[in-house]
């Protein structure tokens, strides 16, 4: 069963940088439910959208699996023959979790998908020649220097006709936009049962580690990259999701 986050309830001396260590990966679904709107919704059509697009006898990336909630979600809707889906994550916690969540997913559900997870750096892993690539809010805990090579390196593992799915939480260049997006996100934390002490503490700890881009920027970095077509095709307040084609 997921333990309820309360790791930023009581007042905390000192505010440190946001890991993905043990104790988030213990309540990390609670935490996603709880913080991102729409994040349900992403989920369940990475799996549908990937059904879509996964083609026979190759290979889908999840990188930044976290648990793996869209390995589980792309394995319910999966049918393609010869699929493998590769999950990869740099902490170690998330990924002993997620290697859980899925033998779990094997015990319940018969001749799913392969799936594998391995433990490792998305600026180091070699890809190969693949169909479709997740990356479910992984892009902006990469350093910012970094997010062209990552999208460029994807884009040329990735066959004709494959895809990107790419989620992120967005800044907005409007300051006014920017302000009362914020404001409603706070309020719908609330609404899930976070205090104030909880919301502010939290928005410390992930401030210096989780960089965020506007949506136009996402859009002309994938360009950049190589990808023929890139479109937002969810948003819900600050978070959102592209699909962008090889």
């Amino acid at each position: 069963m997921t333990d309820v986050d309360k790791l930023f309830a009581a007042p905390l001396p000192q505010v440190s940088d946001f890991v993905f260590d043990h104790n988030v990966a213990r309540v990390f679904p609670d935490m996603i439910k709880r913080s991102i709107p729409g994040y349900p919704t992403i989920v369940e059509n990475i799996g549908v959208i990937a059904a879509q697009y996964a083609q026979p006898d190759t290979l889908i990336y999840d990188l930044g699996c976290s648990l793996g909630a869209a390995t589980q979600s792309m394995r319910r809707h999966l049918r393609s023959e010869g699929c493998r889906i590769i999950a990869v994550d740099n902490a170690e916690a998330m990924v002993q979790r997620c290697r859980e969540y899925l033998s779990a997913q094997d015990s319940m559900t018969e001749e799913l998908v392969p799936a594998s997870v391995v433990q490792g750096d998305i600026l180091e892993v070699e890809l190969q020649p693949c169909s479709v690539v997740i990356l479910n809010f992984t892009l902006q805990f990469i350093a910012p220097q970094h997010r062209l090579a990552v999208l460029s390196r994807i884009r040329d593992a990735l066959l004709p006709g494959g895809v990107l799915i790419l989620s992120e939480k967005f800044r907005f260049a409007e300051s006014n936009v920017q302000h009362h997006l914020e404001q409603v996100h706070y309020a719908f934390k609330r609404a899930n049962g976070y205090s104030d002490l909880e919301i502010a503490q939290k928005r410390s700890a992930i401030e210096n580690v989780m960089l965020l881009d506007t949506q136009q920027a996402h859009l002309e970095r994938l360009q950049a990259a190589g990808f023929s077509q890139a479109y937002t095709w969810f948003q819900c307040l600050n978070f959102g999701s592209i699909m962008a084609h090889a």
